[in-house]
């Protein structure tokens, strides 16, 4: 019931406009600018400005999220686009993605309490093919601390935490990047993110 209600939070939000801009995640685009392209997945997909970008950039995307709004509008921008993305409405707290299938996994700015991260991350890194990778991208525990807007500090962490979280479910997992990446150098207050590549061997 509590998982519902936040899904038509989410409708809400999507209905009421384009909160994510037009441009894909700057941090995003610093991770995965460089890599060779493939198959792709992103996770909590919102209204595709990420997975539109990806499948721009070469990659065969896939975009999962729960909100019918948020993949109706990401699909109208892939038209806009030209580009050919498979839009999936999925719950990711009872919904695996296939083992060992994509050349990169993506997640942006999915904060959940850590009881709920732990399994919705755990089965994002298992969906990772070999010689892939798993891409995260949050916000830092430095946003909170350092007095800019964000999500509940509860529900932050750093690129080393979440590497060291899904490393205990997942020890093949190796650590390719975990970095803070501050979009506003200080002292000036902006998007303070934690940027995580692992890659399968």
């Amino acid at each position: 019931m509590v998982a519902d209600q936040r899904r038509l939070d989410w409708d809400e939000r999507h209905q009421a406009g384009d909160f994510e801009g037009r441009g894909p995640n700057p941090t995003l685009v610093e991770g995965a600018a460089e890599l060779a392209t493939g198959t792709a997945l992103e996770l909590a997909a919102g209204s595709g400005t990420n997975a539109v970008w990806l499948a721009q950039r070469g990659w065969l995307t896939t975009a999962v999220d729960w909100s019918p709004v948020g993949l109706a509008n990401g699909k109208a921008k892939a038209d806009e686009a030209g580009v050919a993305v498979e839009w999936l409405e999925r719950d990711l707290f009872d919904w695996a993605p296939p083992a060992r299938s994509f050349d990169l996994v993506v997640i942006v700015y999915l904060h959940l309490p850590p009881d709920e991260r732990r399994d919705v991350y755990a089965r994002a890194a298992a969906a990772v093919a070999p010689g892939g990778r798993m891409l995260v991208v949050s916000h830092h525990r430095l946003q909170a601390a350092e007095g800019v807007d964000g999500p509940d500090p509860s529900r932050l962490f750093t690129a080393d935490e979440l590497a060291l979280e899904l490393h205990a479910t997942d020890p093949s997992l190796v650590i390719e990047r975990a970095e803070v990446v501050r979009r506003v150098p200080p002292p000036g207050h902006g998007p303070i993110d934690s940027l995580l590549v692992l890659r399968r061997p």
